[in-house]
């Protein structure tokens, strides 16, 4: 069937392709805010999501739509809750990896996740395996490895050892993370999954934080929050809500296939506006990306392979 097809379902998961892309373009500008911003990693993660979190309630609070997260079920609520714990984990995994061992190497293997989401999809969200995801995911990873291999993978040291094995764990949580969020849409809005998952981890975060300015580490300027908000507002509220709004209408594993357009985008963004050099490798590497992409957006949904419709989840799609 052609691009131009009009039917509901066609279109809705376009729709759904487009938004994941969108998401991914947007967190690729994440580099260039947090050259802005200085103090420790953990202090820029709990702003990104404490800001996050505040922007996401006042949109919810504004739009009559706070009542929902205290509507949840108490079971429902505490899967959410959990979404938190994962989050912060993920991203706690990875920022200590990349301090341990060298970027390409965590890279690398923390973008090995969409790996695992088509691989486990099926157990966790009950799609069937389809087979023809398996050509863009492998073009997609082949284009992160072409990009990164490059920049020099190597493990010299215990200390590096340490951290290649918390980016791969990384890359296991972050699984956890998209699965679950799959899984947890069917019956509750993308913004109160969102608002649920950022205060947990804000409280999660906060005890890390009070101790990394005791120790002088945090944010020393005006620029660097200002940075901080951005990241917040723009890279993580507005991104996570186009995101989980294009999730909600696609399969998990195509979901994942199309977040590697967040590393490659990162590197041109880096390019265009750090100066940093844009070499044949990155460029062939983003060709592979976007391909991968591409392939992602003629798959049609099959069968039982369809993914569930917007009304089947008991909520409105989000908008941003």
């Amino acid at each position: 069937m052609p691009l131009t097809s009009t039917t509901p379902s066609r279109r809705a998961t376009l729709s759904g392709l487009g938004s994941i892309a969108i998401a991914g373009l947007i967190w690729g500008t994440i580099p260039l805010v947090l050259r802005a911003a200085d103090g420790a990693s953990v202090v820029k993660v709990f702003y990104r999501v404490f800001f996050a979190a505040i922007a996401i309630g006042i949109w919810m609070a504004a739009t009559g739509r706070l009542g929902e997260v205290r509507a949840l079920p108490r079971k429902k609520l505490l899967q959410v809750a959990v979404q938190g714990v994962i989050l912060t984990v993920n991203w706690v995994f990875f920022l200590t990896a990349l301090d341990l061992t060298n970027v390409a190497t965590a890279e690398l293997l923390g973008y090995t996740g969409p790996v695992f989401v088509a691989a486990l999809a099926w157990l966790v969200t009950g799609e069937r395996f389809d087979a023809r995801v398996v050509l863009p995911l492998g073009l997609a990873l082949g284009g992160i490895v072409i990009i990164l291999v490059p920049q020099g993978l190597h493990v010299s040291s215990q200390k590096e050892l340490l951290g290649a094995a918390l980016a791969f764990a990384s890359a296991l949580t972050y699984a956890a993370l998209l699965l679950r969020s799959k899984k947890l849409l069917r019956g509750i809005s993308g913004g109160s999954l969102m608002l649920v998952e950022y205060a947990v981890a804000s409280v999660l975060l906060l005890p890390f934080v009070l101790w990394a300015y005791g120790h002088g580490q945090g944010p020393t300027s005006l620029k660097a929050y200002s940075a901080l908000l951005t990241l917040g507002l723009v890279q993580t509220a507005l991104a996570g809500v186009i995101f989980l709004g294009g999730l909600r209408r696609v399969r998990t594993d195509s979901a994942a296939i199309l977040t590697y357009t967040e590393p490659a985008s990162a590197v041109v963004f880096a390019a265009l506006f750090l100066a940093e050099p844009l070499t044949v490798w990155t460029v062939a590497g983003g060709a592979l990306v976007i391909a991968g992409g591409l392939v992602v957006t003629r798959i049609e949904p099959a069968g039982s392979a369809e993914p569930v419709p917007i009304e089947a989840a008991g909520t409105e799609p989000d908008e941003p």
